[in-house]
């Protein structure tokens, strides 16, 4: 079975600065590419438990991080509204508790049906471009060999290009999604259950991280020690989000307590005006 580049050297060349999508997913003409894969790929093909979840957190940390964030700012918020009109932390406890929980499977319910749609959109215009290509084949292999027209290519090397095209045409989506760069969704790298679930575990966790110490201390020393402890995570994941976006971190660690601290004051007046 010949590989890509021995029918098209040049079209492989013309697409090399974007190798991850090659590798990442199939092959110019739609075989899965085992060979060319990146390292977090190949560590998941090695199937070890470790490998498989260290790849899977990669691939959710966006998920990760928005379900932290979203927990911990809505849950402290609710938690210090609450504390402000109760005098009991089992109260607390209880309204913090349900809402971490009620918060983390909306979450998680709300992304797997966001992905599912994206994953169904994207078939759905993948089904329709296949359909254009079958009703005209030469009118789509013309219009691509038009693009590839002001790459600079020799007339040769486009000969070549559109004698491959013309063999198997259903191959253009793929070249067309090749040069363009264009990434897949979220939803067709990993199942959107794997997204979901990611998304609800980190919500649930930092949204119970408030409410934990009402379930422990006296009511004075737990409102202490939910803000000592939720601004100690505000911290950590203010850090997280300035690393996976390569953003400075002292502001984005600002805009992330920034963005708790206002919920909690918007918590503590409509807490202070129904006691």
């Amino acid at each position: 079975m010949k590989p890509p580049c021995q029918h098209a050297p040049l079209l492989c060349r013309l697409i090399s600065p974007c190798p991850l999508i090659i590798s990442r997913r199939t092959n110019l003409y739609g075989r899965k590419n085992s060979e060319a894969g990146p390292r977090m790929t190949e560590q998941a093909a090695g199937g070890s438990f470790f490998s498989r979840l260290k790849v899977s957190i990669h691939d959710s940390a966006g998920e990760i991080v928005f379900g932290m964030s979203d927990g911990v700012v809505s849950i402290f918020g609710l938690v210090l509204g609450v504390a402000a009109g109760a005098r009991s932390g089992n109260v607390v406890f209880l309204a913090g508790a349900t809402g971490a929980i009620a918060a983390s499977v909306s979450m998680m319910a709300g992304l797997y049906l966001e992905l599912e749609s994206e994953g169904d959109e994207a078939r759905v215009e993948a089904e329709r471009r296949e359909g254009e290509i079958r009703r005209d084949p030469a009118g789509a292999v013309d219009k691509l060999m038009g693009v590839l027209q002001g790459t600079g290519l020799s007339a040769r090397s486009l000969d070549a290009i559109r004698d491959d095209m013309q063999a198997d045409p259903l191959a253009i989506p793929r070249v067309e999604a090749a040069i363009s760069c264009d990434d897949e969704p979220p939803a067709r790298k990993v199942s959107p259950l794997v997204h979901a679930t990611w998304m609800g575990m980190a919500d649930f966790v930092a949204g119970i991280t408030p409410v934990i110490p009402f379930a422990f201390l006296p009511f004075t020393e737990a409102r202490v020690v939910c803000i000592a402890g939720t601004a100690t995570l505000l911290i950590l994941l203010g850090i997280g989000r300035a690393k996976i976006g390569n953003r400075p971190v002292a502001r984005t660690v600002f805009e992330t307590i920034a963005i708790a601290t206002a919920a909690a004051i918007a918590g503590v007046f409509i807490g202070g005006l129904i006691r």
